[in-house]
């Protein structure tokens, strides 16, 4: 392991050292954790975008078809549910 020193305000350090001891462990410890969830949540989410960037993209309409615009896309709805406002 390695020391490491960090600088926070007397009221974040008493709130920690409380903290710690309310739930049986150090500042150290906690801080610890804290980094190695972090890590750990920054790669799999790069993972994750590594996986999907890596796929082809696949086409969700046919060739020549557009995409409805908002004003289409409400009417379509409004239509769809005639007593819904």
């Amino acid at each position: 392991m390695k020391n490491i020193t960090i600088t926070v305000s007397e009221d974040v350090a008493r709130w920690a050292r409380v903290y710690a001891a309310e739930h049986e462990t150090s500042i150290s410890r906690m801080i610890s954790d804290t980094l190695r969830e972090k890590m750990a949540s920054d790669s799999s989410y790069a993972r994750s975008m590594e996986r999907f960037f890596s796929k082809n993209p696949v086409n969700l309409r046919d060739g020549g078809e557009h995409y409805p615009d908002k004003t289409m896309a409400g009417r379509k709805w409004k239509n769809q549910h005639p007593g819904i406002k």
